[in-house]
C-alpha cells in the first residue's frame, strides 16, 4: 500500500493530523468526570493559595496524586486564561509528541514508511482517543512514558546514546511525580539485557558501562527531587502533622499499598485481557490471529527489536494484572510498544489479505479513512451532546437562593467545590457523618445553608422546607436552611472545619 505522504513532509502532516484528531471539539469541552473536576479544581486552588508542593481540595490536603499534572494545568491556565481549555492541553501535547516519537522510532528501526504507519496506528487506536481527549493524569503520563520509551530505544537498539538514556531516565522521574507508574519504561531493560547477553540481532551490547548505567538512576532521582526535595524540606521545617501525614499517604499508601491491596476498582487477573484489550486496542486487536504467529517467527530469527518491544508489552500487562486494583486506562502505557510491534507487519498483512483482491485493498483504505473521520466527528459531537456540567447550574442556583450565604457541603463531590459561587464549608471529603455535622453547624449558624442529597434529606430535615436544585453525581440535591431541621439528627462538630471560597469565578 503506497502512503499518500512523503517521508520529507511526514512529520508535519502527522503532527497536524494528531492536533486535528485529538483537538477536535477543544474549547467546547467542559470538565465532566470526577477526575477532570478534581484536577482542574486542584490546579485552580494552587494558583489561588500558592500551595504548590502540597495540593489541596477545598482547603483540605489532597493526598492521592503527586502534583506535576496539576502544575501543568495551572501553567496552561496562566497561558490561555481559560481553565476549561487548559485542562485538556497537557494530553493534547502528549499526543502530538507521542505521534512524532513513534514516527521517528519506526523510521529509524525500520524505514520511513513503517514510521508513518506506526504514527497512524497510534492515532487510530480506540484507547488513544479515550485517554488523550480527556483531562486526566493518564493523558499527561503518556508524555513521560513516550519520552522514556523513545530515549531508551534510541540507546538500547540504535545506540550507544547515553544522552538519550539520561533523558529517558529524567522523563521517567517526571512521570513518577505525575503518577507513580511513570517508571514503566525501565522494564525495557529486562528483555534488553537478556537479548544483549544472548547475542540477539538488533540490540546494542554495552559491557563494562556500570557507572554510566547508574548515572541514569541519578537523572531519575534528580527529576523526582524537583518536587520531593522542596516538599521534604518544607515538612521538616513546619513539622505540621497534616503535612507529615500527606507525605506518608502519597509515598506509601497511594503507591505500594494501593498496588498490593487496592481498596477500589478491584478486578480479577484476566480483566485487561478479557474486557479491555478486545475493545480499547481496536483496530489492532482484530489482526491478532496473524500477528502472534508472525511475532513467533521473528523471535525464532532472534530479532532483538521484537524481543525487547514484545517483552516490554508483556511485562507492563503483567505488572498491572498482578495488582488487585484495575482500571481500563492503566494499560495505556503499553500501547506505544504494541504499535511499534504491529507497524512493520502491516504491509505484509495487506499483501496477505488483498494480494489477489485489488478491490479489497481499496475497501480497506476507504474504511481506514472513514474510521478517522468518525473519530474526528465524535470529537465535535460529544461535547455538544453532553452539554454543560450539571454541577454548574446547581451551584449557581444555590448561590442565588441563599443570597450567597455560607453553604455547608455534605456527601459532596468535586463538582460542588469547583463550581461553588459562595463560601463553602465541609468537614472532610467523603465523611460518612457529614449530614449530622451539617445539622449541628446550622443550629449554631442559623444564617447558613446546607446542600443535602435526597437520600439523606427526610432523615434530618423537613422535605417541605427544602428547595430542590437538580440531579448530578447520582443524587438529587436540595438546599436547606436552619429552619428545615426536623430535630431527629444529632452529631458533633469536628475540631477542624474546612472553609473555602473562590476569589474569582471558576472555572
Amino acid at each position: 500500500m503506497r502512503l499518500p505522504i512523503t517521508p520529507r513532509h511526514a512529520p508535519f502532516w502527522l503532527l497536524l493530523l494528531a492536533l486535528v484528531m485529538l483537538g477536535a471539539g477543544l474549547g467546547l469541552r467542559q470538565p465532566l468526570s470526577v477526575d477532570e473536576e478534581r484536577f482542574l479544581g486542584v490546579a485552580l486552588e494552587m494558583l489561588q493559595s500558592g500551595s504548590w508542593f502540597i495540593p489541596h481540595r477545598a482547603a483540605e490536603i489532597y493526598p492521592d496524586k503527586p502534583p506535576l499534572f496539576m502544575w501543568a494545568v495551572a501553567l496552561f491556565i496562566q497561558l490561555t486564561g481559560s481553565p476549561s481549555l487548559a485542562l485538556f492541553l497537557p494530553a493534547l501535547l502528549a499526543g502530538a509528541v507521542a505521534t512524532l516519537c513513534l514516527y521517528d522510532l519506526g523510521r529509524r528501526l525500520w524505514n520511513p514508511r513503517i514510521g508513518i504507519i506506526a504514527a497512524l496506528l497510534f492515532l487510530a487506536t480506540y484507547q488513544t482517543h479515550s485517554i488523550l481527549r480527556a483531562g486526566q493524569i493518564d493523558g499527561f503520563l503518556c508524555l513521560w512514558i513516550i519520552l522514556g520509551v523513545y530515549g531508551l530505544l534510541r540507546h538500547l537498539l540504535l545506540g550507544p546514546a547515553w544522552g538519550w538514556f539520561y533523558l529517558a531516565c529524567a522523563a521517567m522521574g517526571f512521570g513518577i511525580i505525575s503518577k507513580g507508574v511513570g517508571f514503566l519504561p525501565i522494564l525495557l531493560l529486562i528483555p534488553y539485557f537478556y537479548a544483549a547477553r544472548q547475542g540477539w540481532k538488533g540490540v546494542v551490547a554495552m559491557p563494562g558501562q556500570t557507572r554510566h548505567w547508574w548515572l541514569g538512576l541519578a537523572a531519575m532521582l534528580a527529576a523526582i527531587a524537583v518536587w520531593l526535595l522542596p516538599l521534604a524540606v518544607m515538612v521538616a521545617l513546619q513539622g505540621n502533622p497534616e503535612s507529615v501525614a500527606y507525605m506518608e499517604e502519597i509515598l506509601l499508601k497511594q503507591t505500594a499499598k494501593r498496588y498490593a491491596d487496592a481498596w477500589h476498582h478491584r478486578e480479577p487477573f484476566w480483566y485487561f485481557f478479557a474486557e479491555v484489550i478486545p475493545k480499547y486496542w481496536l483496530p489492532m486487536f482484530l489482526a491478532l490471529p496473524w500477528l502472534v504467529p508472525a511475532w513467533r517467527r521473528q523471535l525464532a530469527k532472534r530479532d532483538g527489536r521484537v524481543l525487547v518491544l514484545l517483552g516490554w508489552v508483556v511485562l507492563v500487562l503483567l505488572f498491572f494484572s498482578l495488582s488487585s486494583g484495575k482500571r481500563k486506562l492503566y494499560i495505556y502505557p503499553a500501547l506505544p510498544g504494541l504499535v511499534l510491534l504491529v507497524a512493520p507487519l502491516v504491509p505484509w498483512l495487506l499483501r496477505r489479505w488483498f494480494a489477489s483482491h485489488p478491490l479489497g485493498r481499496k475497501i480497506f483504505l476507504g474504511l481506514a479513512v472513514l474510521w478517522f473521520c468518525l473519530w474526528f466527528a465524535r470529537g465535535w459531537i460529544e461535547p455538544l451532546k453532553e452539554g454543560a456540567n450539571p454541577h454548574e447550574a446547581i451551584m449557581a442556583q444555590a448561590a442565588e437562593l441563599s443570597s450567597g450565604a455560607d453553604l455547608v457541603l455534605t456527601s459532596w463531590r468535586e463538582g460542588h467545590w469547583l463550581y461553588a459561587r459562595q463560601p463553602i464549608m465541609h468537614f472532610g471529603f467523603a465523611r460518612p457523618d457529614s449530614v449530622e455535622r451539617a445539622v449541628e453547624w446550622l443550629r449554631s449558624h442559623p444564617q447558613a445553608f446546607a446542600l443535602i442529597p435526597s437520600a439523606e434529606l427526610a432523615r434530618c430535615f423537613d422535605p417541605e422546607q427544602a428547595r430542590q436544585l437538580g440531579y448530578t453525581s447520582r443524587e438529587t440535591w436540595h438546599l436547606v436552611g436552619a429552619g428545615a431541621d426536623n430535630g431527629q439528627c444529632h452529631g458533633e462538630l469536628p475540631a477542624r472545619v474546612y472553609r473555602f471560597a473562590w476569589q474569582a469565578v471558576a472555572p
